[in-house]
């Protein structure tokens, strides 16, 4: 009997089916058979696993928590090495956690994921923090949260994250009475959340250098990801149409146009539908 093999597609909608059972780590490597389409994600789960069983051979049986994140953080950024890649912030590849692992180079969000898996591997309470134009970690200690910058491994305090703050909050007007306390900005961010803000950079990365496989790809994984949000919906729709896909396309555009009543940009997208069905259309993103 013959079995098909799942595409990376397959694959990626059977790991994020379930909220309480999506596995970030494999899920956030698998973006990168985008990438890498021979990828060996088993191989690359096993060789994160061999680094966080070298942290735990290391760790006393009486460690506690304070004693197991200065290990952890002496282990990841300066024994291993992780850090920021400064040199190259818009690669691609900064998102592709095969290649973190190998360069011991990325940006926020995926040195964070590796980050968080070895801090799980040794017993520490982790999560990710979806900040405002830098995703941070945050680790609950016995005498409160510490908040970490994965960039570049330091932990920030309250000033510090207030002001890396405050020029979010004067763009968006959150100022005076209408001021938002730093704690709603440090909200743990779910694993489905983390893997939308992945995608979304991708996607952004590859709408600006023009690469519409890539794109669409993306936003294929981001609608698997996220099945009610009408602007994926919308951006699938446009990519589709930068390929010449031209019938799903109007599939895609056909629902947000119906369902967006209120989208600023209803108008234009209908517009763009009318182009498609008429068969007259030069594919170009919004």
């Amino acid at each position: 009997m013959h079995i098909e093999k799942p595409t990376p597609l397959d694959y990626f909608a059977a790991l994020v089916a379930d909220d309480d059972s999506l596995p970030l780590t494999e899920a956030a490597l698998a973006l990168a058979q985008d990438e890498f389409p021979d990828l060996d994600l088993q191989a690359v789960l096993a060789e994160i696993d061999a680094l966080g069983a070298r942290l735990k051979r290391r760790l006393p049986a009486d460690a506690g928590p304070v004693q197991r994140l200065r290990l952890l953080n002496h282990y990841f950024f300066q024994e291993l090495g992780f850090g920021g890649n400064v040199n190259d912030y818009y690669d691609p590849h900064n998102s592709c956690l095969n290649v973190v692992l190998r360069t011991r180079r990325g940006i926020p969000i995926s040195l964070a994921v590796l980050y968080l898996e070895l801090a799980g591997q040794v017993g520490l309470k982790a999560s990710g923090v979806s900040f405002p134009g830098h995703f941070l970690v945050k680790l609950r200690m016995p005498r409160g949260e510490v908040v970490m910058d994965p960039f570049s491994g330091l932990s920030l305090s309250r000033e510090e994250l207030d002001d890396r703050l405050e020029p979010y909050k004067r763009q968006r007007g959150l100022v005076g009475e209408f001021d938002m306390p730093l704690g709603l900005f440090l909200q743990a961010a779910t694993s489905r959340e983390v893997l939308a803000r992945m995608l979304r950079n991708l996607k952004e990365i590859y709408r600006t250098r023009e690469d519409w496989p890539l794109l669409l790809r993306t936003c294929e994984r981001l609608v698997i990801l996220l099945p009610d949000s009408l602007d994926e919906r919308r951006d699938r729709g446009l990519a589709y149409a930068e390929v010449g896909r031209d019938e799903e396309a109007i599939a895609d555009l056909s629902v947000y146009v119906a369902q967006a009543d209120e989208a600023d940009d209803r108008l234009a997208i209908a517009e763009r539908l009318d182009e498609l069905q008429r068969g007259r259309t030069q594919p170009r993103w919004h």
